[in-house]
């Protein structure tokens, strides 16, 4: 029963755009590579759904510093001759005829067929590596297979206040799509979409970004339609062609777009109730392995919190904050609705010496809230990172401000006494 799914279906995840409403966090990193919930990353989110659904075709499709993609990738996720799997990184290539550039969502596919076409599969899932869910794909392909649908899109029942920010389905009593509009922000336009009975007090269906296409019919429109992008140019044009359905998911969902809804996002956590699913026997998300310590707490207090593994923590207060692994903070700290995404190392391997003694990569006597503390950071002591001005947007040496919230990039220094 197990290789009968992975025998229809394989997962091209997409990891390539810049990410720009997600900088200073992509300064460094791909999308998909940003740290999540202290030990895990984005990419991890729609691997593991892949896995739990026993789709072990996996395709990723990236472009942007995709160096420390690639690297956990290859950490992270094993397959041998008695699991089977393949999990292929495909990124722009050079040929004879010239250098290739993803333009798009809907042209990475495009340019990335010749690695696809020959996958002996019916069915290919396409999937954001900046998306947070735990959606049951095989209940997906059911629907799809039941359907018969050359194009299956998973929605997701929202109010009308969040309707102005998808793509917005109106469906017939079989679930076949008829009509859809990309981010309405007229009232009349969406009045049409409005559901004729709410599910669970919501009135509209909104694209989560997730497709299930028949194989033939996904390399035939990519062919008719040249256009570079999927939620603005392919879809609409399949939904056209009709034989479209959308599958209701009601579950959680959140796409990781601005600093904001990755900050709430991380955060949430902190409530399970509210977030993520993390806490599953049987559908773990999958990570690299860090094979670290528990955490080390000396007289601190801790509220609303989730610390996780390697952390030294000698602080007087963390509150309402995700301690990523590997996090060192010093005495008499408070970090209140933070988010620290961890280390690589406990110190720099340029100083693994017996004559170093390693530092806590958040000192004494600093004062953080309301903060997102990039990896590898060194936070010497007494700073203080409060948005004392009440800024909303600020650019510094490392330290930037969105949406108020401070953001302290990957392997920045901030020297003792540092306050904004």
């Amino acid at each position: 029963m197990i290789n009968d799914i992975n025998d229809q279906i394989a997962s091209i995840i997409l990891a390539g755009g810049k990410g720009t409403r997600l900088f200073p966090l992509t300064l460094n990193h791909c999308k998909p590579a940003v740290a999540y919930g202290g030990k895990y990353r984005l990419i991890d989110i729609p691997i593991s759904n892949s896995i739990h659904a026993n789709i072990r075709r996996i395709f990723v499709l990236a472009q942007y510093l995709t160096s420390e993609l690639e690297k956990h990738l290859q950490e992270a996720y094993h397959f041998d001759q008695f699991s089977f799997g393949q999990l292929h990184f495909i990124s722009p290539e050079e040929n004879p005829n010239e250098k290739v550039w993803f333009e798009g969502t809907a042209d990475a596919v495009r340019k990335s067929l010749p690695h696809l076409v020959e996958t002996p599969v019916d069915y290919f899932l396409i999937l954001s590596g900046d998306q947070l869910y735990n959606l049951d794909f095989a209940k997906m392909l059911s629907f799809a297979k039941k359907s018969k649908a050359d194009l299956t899109i998973a929605t997701l029942p929202v109010e009308e206040k969040e309707a102005s920010r998808l793509g917005i389905m109106e469906i017939d009593e079989k679930h076949n799509i008829i009509d859809f509009v990309e981010k309405p922000e007229d009232s009349k336009v969406l009045e049409k979409f409005r559901l004729k009975e709410d599910i669970n007090g919501k009135s509209f269906l909104g694209s989560m970004g997730i497709y299930i296409f028949k194989k033939e019919a996904l390399i035939s429109l990519l062919h008719e339609d040249a256009r570079e992008d999927f939620g603005k140019h392919v879809i609409p044009t399949q939904i056209k062609k009709g034989n479209t359905s959308a599958y209701i998911y009601d579950g959680y969902w959140e796409d990781i777009g601005t600093i904001k809804s990755y900050y709430h996002a991380n955060l949430s956590l902190t409530n399970p109730d509210f977030s993520l699913n993390l806490y599953n026997d049987k559908k773990p998300i999958y990570t690299t392995p860090s094979f670290l310590s528990g955490p080390k707490v000396s007289d601190t207090k801790i509220t609303d919190s989730v610390i996780c593994d390697g952390t030294i923590i000698e602080a007087e207060e963390i509150s309402h904050c995700i301690i990523g692994i590997r996090s060192h903070i010093g005495e008499g700290t408070i970090i209140r609705d933070s988010v620290l995404l961890g280390n690589h190392f406990y110190f720099s391997p340029l100083h693994q010496m017996p004559s170093v003694v390693a530092k806590a990569n958040i000192g004494k006597n600093c004062l953080i809230e309301n903060a997102i503390i990039d990896e590898d950071v060194q936070i010497e002591d007494d700073v203080k990172l409060i948005n004392k001005d009440k800024l909303e947007f600020y650019d510094g040496d490392g330290v930037y401000i969105r949406d108020g919230i401070i953001i302290v990039s990957a392997k920045t220094t901030l020297k003792k006494g540092f306050v904004l």
